[in-house]
């Protein structure tokens, strides 16, 4: 179980980097990205990349420093905002992107990750979403047929792991992550500490060691995305 366990996120990723990978990141804004993994990504060079993930960083951190060094060539997402690069590109023609509304993502990613090939929802009928879906009807309402998302590659940021790939996020920082790491065919985890065996409470672990087939501990930045700051009274 300890061979999960990699120096660095170069040695995590090493073999299974290539170009023209669909990849699922963890992450929502910047709370709870893989940066270091991202990072070890553009810095292998691969290249004609997909990338599901709700958005694309900012511009020169997080996924946004894949997207300036022009290493993807298409978005799974529900939000563009924050990243001008992201927008410059998607509105030039130089990005593909494929919307999906966010809980649609996410249940793409899970559905994925469960072995489900599809599901109806009734989110984006009428709506340039549901152009060139498969179209059904329950209970007289119209829903559209959305494909789980099964990934190449799952790269994912959590606050602890055991040895065994055993993952525990922070708070909020949990958002896509757990549905991300699920729909990869192999999913990297990078963490902020590794306890012993047996340290983790079961009952607080929220994604089982199945799903992860390597961990990297590291420093993180954990930039904040938006800082709101306001006067300090006078007393």
């Amino acid at each position: 179980m300890s061979k999960k366990i990699h120096a660095d996120a170069t040695s995590a990723l090493s073999g299974l980097l290539r170009d023209g990978l669909l990849i699922a990141a963890g992450g929502f804004g910047l709370c709870g990205i893989p940066e270091l993994l991202i990072a070890a990504i553009r810095d292998s060079g691969v290249k004609d990349l997909t990338v599901a993930s709700n958005n694309a960083g900012v511009d020169g951190f997080g996924l946004g420093v894949l997207l300036e060094t022009r290493q993807v060539r298409k978005m799974i997402s529900s939000y563009v905002g924050e990243n001008a690069e992201f927008m410059r590109q998607y509105l030039s023609g130089e990005l593909e992107l494929e919307f999906n509304p966010q809980g649609t993502l996410a249940e793409r990613m899970r559905a994925g990750g469960a072995g489900i090939p599809g599901f109806y929802t009734k989110t984006g009928v009428g709506t340039v979403i549901a152009e060139g879906k498969e179209h059904h009807d329950f209970d007289g309402e119209t829903y559209i047929l959305e494909r789980g998302i099964v990934a190449d590659l799952a790269i994912v940021k959590a606050w602890k792991a055991d040895p065994s790939g055993n993952l525990v996020f922070r708070k909020t920082a949990r958002n896509f992550n757990v549905p991300a790491a699920t729909c990869g065919k192999v999913c990297v985890a990078e963490v902020e500490e590794i306890v012993p065996l047996g340290a983790l409470d079961p009952d607080t672990i929220h994604l089982p060691g199945i799903y992860v087939h390597r961990i990297v501990q590291g420093p993180h930045e954990k930039r904040i995305e938006q800082r709101t700051t306001r006067k300090k009274e006078a007393v």
